[in-house]
């Protein structure tokens, strides 16, 4: 079911995604070797995340995170955190939120234990960028005693007027503010169908997307993953359920929650995106509770310290 979007947005949404063609690979063309974490699991109403839910109807999502690995400096880089292994802790305005939702939380295994699986430590860990800050991508960030936290720009004011209970949100962080940047996306440039995009090691191996609608300070990630044109696309909560990429169903506005979208019309018009870039048969995309793609993978080589085969 495809959602009603204003044709002013709309408009702008066509010229974003006019220019489809993404970079092709230089000579010795840098990439990234990902790979899959398993960061806890969320089991709650499907009428809350798409329109089409019978009443009733539960699901329960995995929680994915990602290790990307750069070929030539071998930096490590992690693509969100997942829900902390202790969700009784979270904070009370937050936890008042989940638990009037029906949220029933599964945390994260020993993420520790899980890095060490392929001979890594958290310390190893050089960037940890968090696609938006509701609390299953949050994770610990004090894990990460040497890692830089990356962050969209909008994030900021959102953590300053909650923080730290974070009443009446989902949302979930705490961030060493000396390690931390906020990526401010207005001024980056067009990339593919996306408006905005940041080239963050300066070699077009892995570009920061921005991804607004969700929440603000929403991210994604668009990674090179050969040298000779894969990618693989890292959408976070773009969606929760394929349905929505693949337009059979649309956003969910419960009468109780209302939309786990912040602003469903700039959210529909990035999926518009999306679908577009699927359009490119090299292109592979991920949501963070991919259904699909977990029961599939579950346990398999795509999970550290194993890697996802690249398209």
């Amino acid at each position: 079911m495809e959602q009603w979007i204003p044709e002013d947005e709309r408009i702008r949404q066509d010229s974003y995604i006019s220019n489809m063609s993404l970079p092709p690979p230089a000579p010795d063309q840098a990439y990234c070797t990902i790979s899959a974490l398993e960061a806890g699991r969320i089991d709650m109403d499907l009428d809350q995340l798409i329109d089409i839910a019978s009443p009733g109807e539960r699901v329960d999502l995995p929680d994915l995170i990602f290790l990307l690995r750069h070929s030539r400096t071998d930096a490590k880089f992690l693509f969100d955190l997942g829900v902390r292994p202790d969700p009784e802790n979270l904070p009370s305005g937050a936890k008042h939120v989940i638990d009037t939702m029906g949220l029933k939380l599964v945390g994260q295994p020993d993420l520790r234990a899980a890095l060490a699986l392929g001979g890594l430590t958290p310390e190893d860990i050089a960037h940890v960028c968090l696609s938006h800050i509701h609390f299953d991508h949050t994770g610990e960030p004090a894990l990460f005693p040497r890692a830089t936290f990356l962050l969209g720009a909008d994030a900021e004011p959102a953590i300053a007027a909650h923080a730290p209970d974070f009443a009446g949100t989902i949302y979930a962080v705490d961030v060493p503010r000396a390690r931390t940047e906020f990526l401010r996306t207005d001024g980056w440039p067009p990339l593919g169908p996306f408006a905005h995009a940041l080239d963050f090691y300066g070699d077009g191996s892995v570009y920061v997307v921005d991804a607004a609608g969700h929440v603000p300070g929403h991210l994604n990630l668009l990674v090179r993953t050969s040298g000779d044109g894969g990618w693989l696309y890292l959408a976070a909560d773009s969606a929760h359920d394929w349905r929505i990429i693949d337009g059979q169903a649309g956003f969910a506005h419960n009468p109780k929650v209302g939309c786990i979208h912040k602003d469903p019309a700039q959210a529909v018009r990035h999926v518009e995106c999306i679908r577009e870039l699927r359009r490119d048969p090299r292109v592979r995309v991920l949501l963070t509770h991919d259904i699909p793609w977990y029961e599939k993978n579950k346990g398999g080589p795509a999970f550290w310290p194993g890697s996802i085969e690249s398209l």
